[in-house]
């Protein structure tokens, strides 16, 4: 899993646990990866993990909380890696745990693409895209994917 699919699959389960049975083990697991900045550090984002999961619980609509709250969530465990490469094993574990613990519901990747203005946009959620496509011109056909 590259680096950029690591801190999504942390993001999303972090924010994913919140207001469900497992975020005790979410909440527990990403405070001690934020051990590392010290323990003012680490109080605060236990502040925030606790402000974040509360605002789930209260939400009419937990989930448009959830995705707001992700690319918060997503800079900090960017930045956390960024100064300490050594938590992305313990990252890793932490997902993994959380992710068996959590409701089916809370296992589901929602994905949204949007492409405008000429734009071509292929996506796919766990496996690949392969596009052949011949360029404009000349017995290269007209460019447009086969």
């Amino acid at each position: 899993m590259m680096l950029e699919e690591l801190i999504l699959a942390g993001g999303t389960t972090v924010v994913g646990a919140m207001a469900t049975d497992s975020w005790i083990a979410a909440r527990g697991g990403v405070a001690r990866l934020f051990r590392r900045r010290g323990e003012d550090q680490q109080a605060a984002i236990e502040a925030q993990l606790d402000n974040n999961a509360a605002l789930v619980a209260r939400a009419d609509d937990a989930e448009r909380v959830r995705q707001s709250l992700l690319p918060v969530w997503l800079l900090e465990l960017e930045s956390l890696l960024d100064q300490h490469p050594d938590a992305v094993d313990e990252l890793r574990e932490l997902i993994s745990e959380v992710q068996k613990r959590l409701p089916e519901t809370q296992r589901a990747w929602v994905q949204n693409n949007v492409a405008k203005d000429g734009g071509q946009l292929f996506a796919v959620q766990g496996g690949n895209v392969i596009v052949h496509q011949a360029p404009p011109g000349p017995g290269g056909g007209t460019g447009d994917a086969q």
